[in-house]
């Protein structure tokens, strides 16, 4: 009988797209903005979000996801857009992110493993419109997250 190989093999990402989803969270005048701590887009700030699971509906995808990685409760507005992340030169996976606009409604930020920092920011900060005393040249954001903000902040303001 052959031995069982000690080491499991490399995980591979999906050879097919994932759908997921993430949240432009305003409170007040400010959007939240949350730091990947892994792959994919570990080190960048983008929207709270991720994949919705089998069955589930994109707003209860985006309540769970949003609750799991901030422990924050949020009345979903509308969607805002959406991105295509393709797989690069290096590997990773194909995501189809649906982005919603969304309203927090209650409790603090909590963050999970998954993100190591959070900002209360005011959107124009992110969109250049006006810098203010805000030190923003180093933050990383992810692709078209201004865009996203900005078709989200519509929304939000109608």
């Amino acid at each position: 009988m052959p031995e069982a190989s000690p080491i499991p093999p490399p995980s591979l990402p999906p050879q097919h797209p994932q759908l997921a989803v993430s949240a432009a969270i305003f409170r007040g005048d400010k959007i939240l903005v949350v730091r990947r701590a892994r792959s994919p887009a570990k080190g960048f700030y983008s929207l709270p979000g991720g994949r919705v699971e089998f069955g589930e509906s994109l707003h209860a995808a985006l309540q769970r996801e949003v609750d799991e990685e901030t422990g924050l409760k949020i009345e979903i507005i509308g969607l805002g857009g959406w991105r295509e992340a393709l797989p690069g030169a290096t590997g990773g996976g194909h995501y189809l992110i649906m982005s919603f606009a969304a309203r927090w409604t209650a409790n603090e930020v909590v963050l999970n493993e998954e993100l190591d920092d959070f900002k209360w920011l005011p959107p124009d900060a992110l969109t250049g419109l006006k810098l203010g005393d805000l030190k923003l040249g180093d933050l990383k954001l992810t692709d078209g997250l201004v865009e996203i903000i900005e078709a989200a902040r519509r929304l939000i303001e109608a």
